[in-house]
């Protein structure tokens, strides 16, 4: 064989226009038999795609193209997520309009992705950006707001002082912006909300329905939602309402000597309306919110806290107790006030040990009697109550049930649970993102803006600088408008959606991209979802998965949709690493596939990718590995070639040949390695393993062929024929454009994308015969020729007929068999 080089800068341009002329992965979703929904997460348009953004693209493709092998009608649409900070950020800094560098973007990464030979129903692609798209965002927004799901309030966000913005909980990651990594804080502003915690029961029990998702994603979920379960109590307030607590131990509540709230609390800045000291606890509350949650959470962080000038009354002993603010209590949990127990909880210790606040035992260690002034850490262990009224000697864990009946008897508190999960916060101070559709008038309040008068359309003549408030403030053409109720002057909502609102129901739009009149057709999409493969990054496990989930559920609850869970299945694979870091423009650790592409071609690409490591786990990139792909599918073309220079039969349909022992020996092996690569493709997707078993193949195949093809039988020709077609459809999902030649050069004259995959032949994976060990109970007893067909029934029968067995066991009963298959067999007897 010549060391001739493929030629991939014809083939691969040449398969890509054939695709396209074919219309090859162009979907009729009007026949729903055997439908796929194979779906990879909404790609953000930026400047220029990297290999390790490669890998999402790229794994989505390789199931797109095998499904549609197995026969079925495969869905693989594209769009962007076109909204967002990184464009308005650029065009501040550069002065291109975010809506110009974000077209120019996108029109970059499809020529990418088609240089990469990635398969989509171009047809289908949506940009959110685009009013066609974003109108019916708005219109989501409006069924929330009349469902009572869409709320605007005041209240403590996370801000951003760099993006100058607020972020909703999730988009916080380790006290920090996700996106640019600037300390969070909070400020106090007007917002929109909305109310995912309306569904949190919903969420946390319908994960129990998602089987086919990775067990880490959804823990992450579970944990994020956080639901306790406990009981609700009311402390009074003289002259005001009672201030309500949430408390996961309510045996404890006879030692509650104070009472903390969290600065955030919305109600801190009416209680304190009247109190002398307003300024020091204004002053307090201020520098508190600057510092980060995970922070001010910490068990090591040192406790803080002010005194209210106010006192609550603890409902099961009558007594007066002091009202503190302090910087470990956070609105996110419960009700964002805290019954203090400083017996039984270390951090209530720890504060009520700093400020010199009573310290009371009512939950006893039976083992040790404790003395609160002996204290050198909070007793949280379950105990005997004691110093708590009719309920003194019950165990600590009957005594909440019993408290708990008590308080719900006498209506001062209710069982009840509580999350993690706050409402979702959607309002964002920045220009680029869906114009929120609501109006104010001052004599009609807030509105919904008419639903025929969508879109509400984001002007183009904005100002970008961010300042803290919406650029839209000032485009008195955006702002100013007539209220749909008295006519009179109104005045436009001037935040702009969060973008993950855009990205949580992309996936139904894909279905009837040109609707103009509803945002998808609700028969072709309640036929075609939930989506069969979701692929993407693990990052996006709670915020835009989690999302997507509620915005599918309250649409479902409309009656737009027949099923309540977006994706059925879900795959997330692992980041590509470089110099240890995950590649980033930042850290300067970016592989552009361009200059890969122009020295190896998109297949090596492909496949290096796909080989690097198991797709789900992390991998280190090396440029100089890539070469290694290259000469494999060099090997391959070389091979073929040589096969079909050797006078090998064209025609498709093999004769039924008698292979010699080297003949078995090769069919064994292609048989074997299509079973794997198959079991491989199903489900786990273990595409590095996948490709391993077609290198071995390729191996066997070249010992096959020789050093002189001209030598060959003419059974070893259609062996090898049938090895050859065999490793094509293999490799085909993986390196689309040399499968496709090489198909072509083995005669067939359609694509291999519709060639059926083929099925392994069971009885080429069977050895005639094999020598199997007998142990009895660890020493060997016998030895006997087996047939590599036998069952395992089969196999024990035959066994235990063995007389050289027989007189090992006596009578005695086997307890257990231990079977190697194919090596031996140990029998476990007692008695």
């Amino acid at each position: 064989m010549t060391e001739e080089t493929y030629p991939y800068q014809t083939i691969e341009p040449k398969w890509q226009a054939f695709w396209e002329k074919e219309r090859l992965f162009e979907t009729d979703t009007s026949r729903t038999e055997g439908k796929y929904y194979c779906l990879v997460m909404f790609p953000y348009p930026s400047s220029m795609l990297h290999v390790g953004h490669g890998r999402n693209y790229i794994i989505g493709d390789v199931v797109a193209r095998y499904k549609r092998m197995k026969g079925f009608n495969v869905l693989s649409p594209i769009g962007w997520d076109a909204f967002g900070l990184p464009a308005e950020n650029a065009a501040i800094k550069g002065g291109l309009h975010p809506k110009k560098s974000t077209l120019a973007n996108i029109a970059t990464m499809k020529r990418q992705l088609r240089q990469w030979g990635v398969c989509y129903d171009w047809r289908r692609e949506v940009t959110s950006c685009l009013p066609d798209y974003y109108k019916w965002t708005q219109w989501i927004f409006l069924k929330l707001f009349e469902k009572g799901l869409a709320y605007k309030k005041r209240a403590a966000a996370n801000w951003c002082s760099s993006c100058q913005t607020v972020l909703a909980n999730e988009q916080v990651v380790n006290g920090a912006c996700e996106r640019c990594e600037t300390p969070v804080i909070q400020k106090f502003l007007e917002q929109w909300f909305f109310k995912i915690t309306d569904y949190a029961d919903r969420l946390l029990l319908d994960l129990e329905k998602l089987t086919d998702w990775p067990e880490r994603v959804r823990i992450m979920q579970r944990n994020w939602i956080g639901k306790s379960t406990g009981v609700e109590i009311d402390f009074p307030i003289k002259e005001e309402e009672p201030l309500r607590c949430f408390t996961t131990r309510v045996d404890t509540i006879y030692g509650a000597t104070y009472m903390v709230m969290a600065p955030e609390h919305p109600r801190l800045e009416s209680l304190i309306a009247r109190s002398p000291n307003r300024q020091e606890i204004e002053s307090f509350v201020e520098r508190v919110l600057r510092q980060n949650k995970e922070e001010r959470s910490a068990l090591e962080t040192k406790k803080e806290g002010i005194f209210t000038g106010r006192t609550v009354t603890n409902p099961m002993t009558g007594k007066e107790i002091p009202l503190w603010v302090a910087n470990y209590v956070l609105l996110e949990y419960g009700t964002g006030a805290v019954m203090a127990v400083p017996a039984h909880d270390q951090r209530d210790f720890e504060f009520a040990k700093q400020y010199r606040l009573p310290i009371e035992v009512v939950i006893d260690n039976p083992r040790e009697p404790l003395e609160a002034s002996r204290l050198e850490a909070a007793y949280i262990e379950e105990g005997i109550l004691v110093h708590s009224g009719p309920f003194n000697g019950l165990p600590s864990r009957e005594g909440m049930e019993k408290i708990a009946d008590d308080m719900e008897k006498r209506k001062i508190g209710r069982r009840a649970s509580a999350y993690r999960l706050r409402d979702w916060l959607i309002s964002r101070q920045r220009y680029w993102g869906a114009p929120i559709p609501i109006l104010y008038c001052d004599r009609c309040g807030i509105l919904p803006v008419p639903e025929k008068e969508l879109p509400v359309l984001l002007p183009e003549e904005v100002s970008f600088k961010p300042t803290g408030e919406s650029p839209l403030k000032d485009v008195p053409e955006f702002v100013n408008a007539v209220c749909p109720r008295c006519r009179g002057r109104a005045r436009r909502e001037i935040d702009t959606m969060d973008t993950f609102v855009d990205s949580s129901w992309y996936f139904l739009r894909y279905l009837s991209p040109k609707e103009s009149k509803r945002p998808f057709d609700p028969e072709v999409v309640n036929r075609w979802l939930p989506v069969d493969q979701y692929i993407g990054g693990v990052e996006h496990a709670i915020l835009h998965l989690l999302y997507s989930r509620f915005i599918v559920k309250v649409l479902h609850d409309l009656k737009y949709l027949s099923f309540d869970e977006p994706f059925e299945r879900l795959f997330t694979q692992g980041m590509i690493i470089k110099d240890g870091m995950k590649m980033s423009k930042s850290k300067g650790n970016v592989v552009s596939p361009d200059e890969l592409i122009e020295r190896f071609g998109v297949d090596t690409v492909r496949l290096y990718t796909l080989f690097i490591g198991p797709p789900e786990k992390d991998a280190e990139w090396n440029d100089r590995a890539v070469e290694g792909s290259f000469r494999f599918l060099n090997r391959v073309w070389r091979l073929l070639k040589a096969l079909s220079a050797s006078g090998a039969p064209k025609e498709s349909a093999l004769e039924r040949v008698v292979p010699d022992e080297k003949g078995k020996v090769l069919r064994r092996k292609v048989h074997t390695t299509l079973k794997k690569v198959t079991e491989d493709m199903e489900g786990s997707f273990r595409f590095n393993t996948a490709i391993a078993s077609t290198m071995e193949l390729v191996n066997e195949m070249a010992r096959t062929l020789g050093e002189d093809p001209r030598t060959l039988s003419k059974n070893e020709k259609l062996l090898l024929r049938e090895a050859s077609e065999i490793l094509v459809y293999l490799l085909a999902p993986f390196v689309p454009h040399l499968a496709e030649e090489l198909w072509s050069l083995l005669g067939h004259k359609e694509s291999i994308f519709r060639a059926p995959w083929p099925e392994y032949d069971p009885s080429a994976l069977e050895t005639e015969e094999f020598t199997l060990v007998v142990q009895v109970n660890g020493k060997v007893r016998a030895k006997l020729q087996v047939s590599a067909g036998v069952s395992e029934d089969e196999l024990k029968k035959k066994i235990l007929g063995e007389s050289a067995v027989q007189k090992w066991l006596n009578g005695k009963r086997v307890k257990q068999w231990i079977i190697v298959p194919q090596k031996l067999v140990n029998l476990v007897v007692q008695g």
